[in-house]
Formats: C-alpha cells, structure tokens, sequence
C-alpha cells in the first residue's frame, strides 16, 4: 500500500510523534481510507497519528494538543512546564489516575475545545510566547502564574510554584515580580497569596504539604526545607525535609517509598543522627495528610519538647564546611556544571 512508504517515528528531545493530516498520495500521511483503519487514530480534528503511539504519554498529549493550532497562540500551564522539562508535572489530577486536559492560549482568536484540551482566551503578549522543541508555548514565569491562578486551592498553588522551581524553570523574584503586573487578572489574589508560602528547595509536592501545614495550620515560623546540618567537624548530618533552626526540629515526610528496604534503613539512621545531635523531630505519613489539625499538633509538641539551645552550645551547626557547594536557590543550581549538578542533587532524586 501507498501509506506503508509513510511511517512517522518519535522525534526531537521529547520523543512524540507529531500529528499529520490525510494526503492522497500516502506520503506525508495516511490516505482517506487508511485513516478509516485501525491502524491509525485520531489525535485532534482532521489530524492523525498512528494507533500505537501511546496517547497518555504526557508529551505526546501535548503535541497532539497543540497540533490544533493553527495560527496565534501556544501550550500553556503544566503542559508547558512539562515541555519546558518540569518533573512533578506529569499531568495528572490529584487522584493520581484522571488526565488532565492541555491549556491552550489563544488570546482573543476563537478556537473550539476538542477532548484531551480546553481554550482559554485571555490576554496574551507575544513576548509571553517561546519555541521549544519544535512547539510554540508560554514562557515559565506566564506558564507558572497561570496554573497557580487556576489551582484548586492556595495550597495547590504553592506546590505548582515549588515543584516548577524543583526543575529550576522560574525564581521566586521573578514569579513575584510578574504576577505584580497582572492588575484585575481572574486567580491573582491566591496567586500572590501562594508566592508568600512558596519555596525554591522543596523537593516533592509532600514535602510542600508538609511545610504549608507547618505554617498555616500550626502557626509556627518559616522553616527551612532540605537545609544540610553538619556536626562540630563539618560532617554531614543529614538533610531533613524541613528545619527549625531556632528551636532544632526536624520534620519528614515519609511517603511509600520510605517503608521498607534500604531507604527505610537509611531514614532510621538519620532519625539516630538527629537525635544524637540534640534535634527533636517528627514524621508525617501518608495518613496524616487528612487530619492536618492532628499533624499541627504534633508539630507544636515537638517544638516544645525541643531544647531550644544558644547556637553556641549545639552540637549541630548549618554553616557548611568549605568544601561543601550549596544548592538551595535555584540561581545557585542554574550555576552548576553537569557534574556538580549530578553529585550535589543526587539526593532529590530520593525525596517523596
């Protein structure tokens, strides 16, 4: 048949097959009839891929997404996050199963929502629009605004602005400084108000749970989060999910991954470490997340118990020693060399 000479494979750094349309001929395309077939499917109106490819794939979902523009306007919110390399934005819903649909941003040009993606019409400055990897999308700071302005909750806008930190893709000054200027937008009052709680080293949606609840529903101080602590000799500790550096508290989040196996024997000996060096500390698990009362609770009492020493008479310190490369804002980690990025943030990889 014509349409086997026109096989379409993954291409470009995000590894999608592009949507094509029906050419006659069956070289750039499936013919009329092949399109008919099982051997191909639909990816949008009038646009075809073949019926292999994988469609909840969260990149291949966003350029078949995008294929569906055809003039001004490009991929927005945690579609454009993931394009831009966003690990946490998988495009999933809370349950962890429910697709979420892609943005597209179109200004005021019409374009009809198609399953698998929703339009939205607003205000849209071309200098908010950059090509990646052969698709048009709106820049970090817009693409992060947008997907906090909308989030289901202040709680849900802070994890969208930390994780998109987590990739290095925006700065906590820049994200500020750009909500400031959409006076009168519809979601920027939790936008700003989520920017008051944000972070730029959290390192899983969990632990930004963990820090909010801190916060907001126990009262207490900013805590640090994934701060290293040394001892006397400048020896690494550990790094704890979330520090009180005032009265020494440490505080975890302990997802499935840290129940069993060599992880849990990891953070069991840490917890001794902590403990030795005269932090007190608490956990939260999974379970916790639905009574955050409870968990703030727990929080306070462990800051109670806390020996609360001069910083003189500890036996921890957060000073690093000289051979130590911090890591904790996201200009520092943009510094990084490859090889340092790999040595020094080797431990994200463990987090959640």
């Amino acid at each position: 048949m014509q349409g086997d000479r026109f096989s379409p494979s993954p291409t470009g750094g995000h590894q999608v097959v592009w949507p094509v349309r029906v050419d006659p001929a069956g070289a750039t395309g499936p013919t009329a009839l092949e399109a008919r077939s099982r051997r191909w499917r639909r990816s949008t109106r009038g646009l075809y891929v073949p019926a292999g490819v994988d469609g909840d794939r969260a990149e291949q979902r966003i350029a078949e997404s995008a294929s569906a523009l055809n003039g001004y306007g490009g991929v927005t919110g945690w579609a454009a996050l993931r394009w831009l390399g966003g690990y946490w934005f998988g495009g999933l819903a809370a349950d962890g199963l429910t697709l979420l649909p892609v943005t597209l941003v179109t200004g005021a040009h019409a374009l009809r929502a198609q399953p698998g993606f929703v339009v939205s019409e607003e205000r849209l400055d071309p200098r908010d629009l950059v090509t990646v990897g052969d698709l048009v999308i709106t820049s970090a700071v817009r693409s992060v605004c947008f997907q906090m302005r909308y989030a289901r909750s202040v709680r849900e806008a802070v994890k969208c602005f930390d994780m998109a930190a987590y990739s290095d893709l925006v700065t906590l000054r820049d994200v500020i400084a750009y909500a400031a200027e959409l006076q009168g937008w519809t979601g920027i009052p939790q936008c700003r108000e989520a920017l008051l709680l944000a972070d730029e080293n959290c390192w899983s949606p969990m632990e930004t749970e963990l820090r909010v609840i801190w916060m907001v529903d126990a009262g207490l101080p900013r805590p640090l989060c994934n701060m290293p602590i040394f001892d006397r000799y400048g020896r690494h500790i550990g790094t704890p999910d979330l520090l009180d550096p005032v009265a020494g508290v440490v505080g975890e989040y302990d997802g499935a991954l840290h129940l069993a196996g060599e992880q849990r024997a990891r953070d069991v000996r840490r917890a001794e470490e902590f403990r030795r060096a005269g932090l007190e500390g608490f956990t939260m698990m999974s379970a916790d997340r639905a009574g955050r009362d409870q968990m703030a609770g727990r929080m306070r009492a462990a800051r109670q118990r806390a020996l609360w020493l001069p910083e003189v008479d500890r036996a921890w310190t957060i000073v690093p020693p000289a051979w130590w490369v911090p890591t904790h804002t996201v200009e520092l980690r943009r510094a990084l060399s490859e090889v340092d990025r790999k040595r020094w943030l080797r431990l994200r990889l463990r987090a959640g």
